[in-house]
């Protein structure tokens, strides 16, 4: 099944390594950064994507470390299989 990953950040501070919760092992690409210079902002991101590591959180086996941009959305999308 497919999915994607999203989180907002409400606040005008960026956060760096913020930490999800993922189902999957593997690389997750950066499918959408509101804080893209496409659209005006900073490009405060995860320049492209970010590797999951063993790390359980919010109920999964593992996590990807993002950085939020402030005041924005990321989507994260895995790769392959």
């Amino acid at each position: 099944s497919e999915y994607v990953v999203c989180a907002l950040n409400f606040t005008p501070v960026p956060r760096d390594s913020y930490r999800l919760g993922v189902p999957k092992a593997g690389f997750y690409s950066e499918v959408l950064n509101t804080d893209a210079s496409l659209y005006g902002g900073g490009n405060v991101g995860n320049m492209g994507g970010v590797y999951s590591e063993p790390m359980p959180m919010h109920g999964h086996p593992y996590s990807i470390a993002v950085r939020l941009p402030p005041l924005g959305m990321i989507v994260m999308k895995p790769q392959g299989g």
